[in-house]
């Protein structure tokens, strides 16, 4: 049986992955952790420890005390707000990684660290995106998330640690509210139509945006970690793609669930910076495997 421990619990990602791993590996097999005191299910149905994943020992006491054998490294400050502060942004993104990969090697442990197409950048193709193509991310986290690819790629290379991963788009959860990603609209807006307020859309019109729905996020990272080893093609990382959404439709999807949206409506700033930005689609939402990053 695995025993699991999960970097960064108290995320959007990592309060869903603890019910889901717990659900098939029992929940004494798997030790969520979190910088932060946590309250609730995550802390009454398992073990729990506080972890400040930029410092390796404490990584180190929790995979020995409970015998861990995989790691899923959630540790990260998402793009919108790591911008704001790229060096946090850095140092808690490849910091966590390191030690993660480092405590890996020591104690042979697996890692998963999820990767984004936030790694890619304008001149990558937006349609169709090769697995293995131009990365020229222009954000701090696109620049993480390139750099932890590199960075577990080597350490498989290298050391032979079980380092794999896949890169999502933006994720939509019902559970869990959004902290700091570029497609975070995409629940704020529900969020302030229940509530009457006005809600200013910061995507622009035609703007297409990758998204998938928690639950199958989660499948890939676990078929991911289940997989047959000799059989991956690619470990750091694959993509994996889910559903592409014009902010528009988002918008227009608000107003029919209530009738206090009309004040909904798409940013009038034109030519600002965007987090993430694609060329429009052809009409209907195909499946499209990237976005660009202005």
């Amino acid at each position: 049986m695995k025993k699991i421990l999960i970097v960064g619990s108290g995320g959007q990602i990592g309060t869903e992955l603890v019910k889901k791993l717990r659900a098939t590996y029992g929940n004494q097999n798997v030790v969520a952790s979190d910088l932060r005191p946590l309250t609730g299910e995550i802390v009454e149905n398992g073990p729990f420890e506080r972890i400040d994943s930029t410092q390796i020992m404490q990584i180190v006491d929790v995979v020995k005390r409970y015998n861990i054998d995989t790691i899923y490294n959630l540790a990260a400050i998402l793009s919108a707000t790591a911008e704001k502060n790229p060096m946090l942004g850095w140092n808690v993104g490849i910091g966590s990684l390191v030690n993660c990969l480092e405590t890996a090697r020591i104690f042979n442990c697996a890692v998963f660290t999820p990767s984004s197409i936030g790694a890619f950048g304008a001149s990558t193709p937006h349609d169709n995106t090769p697995q293995d193509t131009i990365q020229r991310p222009n954000t701090i986290y696109g620049v993480t998330k390139v750099t932890g690819e590199l960075l577990s790629d080597y350490y498989f290379t290298r050391f032979g640690v079980d380092t794999r991963s896949v890169r999502f788009p933006g994720l939509i959860s019902n559970l869990t509210l959004p902290g700091g990603g570029t497609t975070d609209y995409a629940v704020e807006i529900y969020y302030a139509a229940v509530k009457g307020e006005k809600f200013i859309c910061p995507i622009s019109k035609g703007t297409y945006m990758d998204m998938m729905y928690m639950p199958d996020a989660l499948d890939a990272m676990v078929d991911i970690m289940e997989a047959d080893p000799t059989k991956l093609v690619h470990r750091n990382s694959f993509n994996v793609t889910a559903m592409t959404t014009p902010s528009r439709s988002t918008i227009r999807t608000s107003r029919w669930s209530t009738s206090s949206t009309r004040s909904v409506r798409p940013s009038p700033t034109a030519g600002r910076t965007r987090w993430t930005t694609a060329a429009p689609a052809p009409s209907g939402a195909g499946t499209r495997s990237m976005t660009s990053t202005r």
